[in-house]
């Protein structure tokens, strides 16, 4: 894969609230054009990339032929892999929100596809890049993880998707397990349960990884307000973060008598959003591998389908 130096003109599939954030953000990073929207609404297409004094495009088709050096899709699931797979095969790097595909299948067409065309491909999991969860990951280096609890609750979303909770959210929470813990998940033990959507609306995953650890997610579009909170025991310490306010706490040496120390763990205030794009630009201009890689995106969609008991 060969450097790029001049501006990345990057395009943006789908212009829902994903795709609009993704081309408000890219329009703010260095050496990268928004170029391209494409949406089947025209009316949305034009409004978003008038924007950015972008070419909107209402076709898979006309957008893969828009001479783009990269695209984000963030279409919905079950269109990622044929579009994604449509842009790899045609030179573009590709950065497809999570989940990577609606199938195990699909997500391996991706994966070849890139390798087949040497293209940079990475997957959405913007969670890796919140200030929170980078520094709970420096506070537990060098630790041995007991367990990991993530809570990611919350009111219905305003417009129900095709998907449940299960992918629709667990999936961020399944990746910052694997990523905090370098492990990969092996026993799986989902309760899932169905109370005002066609889909699981709530969800309790209990997870035990190759190394030993176990990891819990509470997850559920039933809570009227929201919370996003990961808390990690290891042999020494307790981390407990807040991902929304970005609030990180570290708990140890316990003494005989209960009592213990603690300390505030320093967070940095970027957006992940654009640290998750930052970090794409740079995987293609340098060829190194992105941050999150299409495997990493296989592995997260594998795990929430043996939680749907569907693989």
């Amino acid at each position: 894969m060969t450097a790029q130096t001049a501006p990345l003109k990057v395009g943006v599939a789908g212009a829902g609230v994903m795709g609009r954030n993704h081309a408000r953000v890219l329009s703010d990073i260095r050496d990268v054009v928004v170029s391209a929207i494409f949406d089947p609404d025209a009316a949305v297409a034009e409004g978003v990339a008038g924007l950015y004094d972008a070419k909107a495009v209402t076709t898979a088709a006309d957008f893969v032929a828009a001479g783009l050096d990269a695209a984000v899709v963030a279409t919905p699931n079950r269109t990622h892999a044929d579009l994604s797979v449509a842009l790899l095969e045609a030179g573009v790097h590709v950065l497809v929100e999570k989940p990577i595909a609606a199938t195990v299948e699909d997500a391996r067409r991706i994966i070849d596809a890139a390798k087949a065309n040497n293209r940079t491909l990475m997957v959405g999991q913007v969670e890796r890049f919140n200030p929170a969860v980078e520094a709970v990951k420096r506070a537990i280096e060098g630790e041995d993880v007991i367990s990991i609890q993530i809570t990611r609750v919350g009111p219905f979303p305003p417009r129900m998707g095709e998907v449940g909770v299960v992918i629709d959210l667990a999936v961020h929470d399944i990746d910052i397990i694997r990523h905090l813990t370098g492990s990969e998940i092996v026993e799986v033990q989902p309760q899932l349960a169905r109370t005002r959507a066609e889909r699981e609306d709530t969800a309790l995953l209990q997870f035990r990884l190759e190394n030993g650890a176990i990891a819990h997610i509470t997850t559920n579009w039933v809570t009227p307000y929201k919370t996003r909170t990961l808390q990690v025991a290891t042999t020494n310490k307790f981390v407990v973060a807040d991902l929304m306010t970005r609030q990180v706490t570290e708990y140890f040496g316990q003494q005989p008598d209960g009592s213990y120390s603690t300390r505030g763990v320093m967070s940095w205030p970027n957006e992940p959003l654009k640290k998750e794009l930052e970090a794409f630009a740079h995987a293609i201009r340098t060829g190194e591998a992105p941050a999150v890689t299409g495997e990493d995106g296989l592995r997260n969609l594998e795990v929430a389908l043996r939680c749907l008991g569907e693989v």
